[in-house]
């Protein structure tokens, strides 16, 4: 261990889910009792990114994230950069980072965001076959960004993501 290491804050560990976005995975992240940080920003303030954790956490991935900063964020939160990686959008990939999509069958199978539902050429999940919601089914207010999916439901109304697949269509 060096100097450098010593001082450098480490936050609590949070694990990924398998498929899970960064999006979702900072703001879970973040909302970690132990971590407590308010902003997308203040996360890459303390891992010497500024605001391009902000950006990450809005899928805003242009400039795409390097190498040195996946890093740079690893070693803040204990998760190693390749996994980092995964959470981001595979190369030649194009994103649609609006409107924010939902399989709420696959939400209630694995309760996070998955990358691979903001892809662009993405019509339908792929597992359940059925189109993505891009708003509440009760009251059509659209999904706020994966980071701020406090609860897994609706902020408007607080109908959870997972009962919202009954009203999916093929």
């Amino acid at each position: 261990m060096n100097e450098d290491d010593e001082i450098l804050p480490k936050l609590g560990y949070v694990e990924p889910y398998e498929g899970e976005s960064i999006s979702h995975y900072l703001g879970r992240l973040r909302r970690l009792k132990a971590n407590s940080l308010p902003s997308g920003y203040s996360l890459g303030k303390i891992a010497g990114l500024g605001a391009v954790t902000g950006r990450w956490e809005k899928l805003y991935f242009n400039p795409f994230p390097t190498r040195q900063e996946l890093e740079a964020l690893a070693s803040l939160v204990g998760v190693n950069a390749d996994r980092l990686a995964e959470m981001l959008p595979p190369n030649g990939v194009t994103m649609k980072p609006r409107p924010i999509r939902l399989c709420a069958a696959c939400y209630a199978e694995v309760p996070c965001h998955s990358i691979e539902w903001q892809y662009k050429d993405k019509l339908k999940c792929d597992h359940h076959q059925l189109g993505f919601l891009t708003k509440c089914t009760n009251c059509e207010t659209p999904f706020p960004i994966p980071s701020d999916w406090v609860k897994g439901e609706c902020p408007h109304c607080s109908l959870p993501f997972a009962k919202m697949a009954k009203r999916q269509k093929i």
